[in-house]
């Protein structure tokens, strides 16, 4: 593993203060005592996004669920930021401009490399707020109930998650949980709600990361 991911995996999980604020939001980088740690996050504005085409709909109450997802994009080596910039960005070119949605379907991308990027524009402030969400473009019939989570890379049978990536997602979900009051027994894969073999072998490490969430929550 390329020695900045591991440097940036012992912060995360050791609970010590968010790396840099200038990668997130104002006033994001704070402590919340016993809470879960609050992962960096690169807004919209951080990695350049484009503008959404139309209004993105703001639901003014919690999501019950997280589902997680997978890209099926390359399995890069490249853990780098500048890649999971480039990665958000491949993300958002193929929804607005091949699905013509009004912006990107999920609302926060993990990278490869165990960086996280904001999705859908409005998703990182409505987090950090805890008190609504907005409208996301990634799961049939839970778009209204769920935050959409996609993870880097194809994971279809054989392909494992790198580590930096999956210690993120699960301080990403830890956060999230416990901001929005979601249990973590309600993580679930696109798989759950459709025909479909997303997210891959996430699917199968579900389980696991819902106890690695409840675990994280607690300490």
């Amino acid at each position: 593993m390329h020695p900045h991911s591991a440097l940036r995996r012992r912060l995360l999980l050791s609970g010590a203060a968010t790396l840099a604020a200038a990668t997130a939001l104002p006033g994001t980088a704070h402590a919340r005592g016993a809470d879960p740690v609050e992962p960096d996050i690169d807004s919209t504005a951080v990695w350049n996004a484009r503008s959404p085409r139309g209004t993105i709909g703001l639901l003014r109450y919690r999501p019950s669920r997280i589902v997680i997802h997978h890209t099926v994009s390359a399995n890069s080596p490249d853990f780098s930021r500048a890649q999971a910039h480039a990665h958000a960005h491949w993300v958002q070119d193929l929804h607005l401009d091949r699905n013509n949605w009004v912006d990107t379907g999920y609302h926060f991308l993990v990278s490869r490399g165990g960086w996280i990027t904001e999705g859908r524009h409005g998703s990182l402030r409505a987090l950090i707020e805890g008190r609504s969400f907005v409208l996301g473009s990634h799961t049939s019939g839970q778009n209204e109930q769920a935050v959409g989570i996609a993870c880097e890379g194809a994971y279809h049978a054989g392909a494992v998650p790198p580590a930096a990536q999956w210690d993120v997602l699960v301080t990403l979900c830890a956060y999230m949980c416990a901001r929005y009051g979601i249990p973590s027994a309600r993580l679930y894969g696109h798989k759950d709600y459709g025909g479909t073999l997303c997210p891959g072998v996430y699917h199968d490490m579900l389980p696991r990361l819902r106890e690695e969430v409840a675990a994280a929550r607690a300490a």
